[in-house]
């Protein structure tokens, strides 16, 4: 499975990391200058998490972000799983 939310799509996306040398204007410097760039990844806050299924009588196991679990707990797991498998996920 890859790093992605199963709600709402979220996966890892492409940044940079600045690095930065010099004196700060406020500090009476001539400024901060950028002395090198390297790549990294912003990674979702991704959480393996058992949700007991009531209308199945069943655990069912989802991967989500944080911010999905808020979606799961506003909307109800039942319309959730609903629209998941609407969407030709098998839950």
């Amino acid at each position: 499975m890859s790093r992605q939310c199963q709600l709402t799509g979220k996966k890892p996306r492409k940044g940079r990391t600045y690095t930065t040398r010099g004196i700060a204007k406020k500090k009476k410097g001539i400024g901060l200058n950028i002395t090198g760039k390297s790549k990294r990844r912003f990674l979702p806050n991704l959480v393996k998490k058992r949700f007991w299924f009531a209308d199945e009588k069943r655990f069912v196991l989802l991967k989500l972000s944080t911010n999905a679990m808020r979606t799961v707990a506003k909307k109800g797991l039942g319309a959730v799983i609903r629209e998941l498998r609407a969407q030709g996920q098998k839950v």
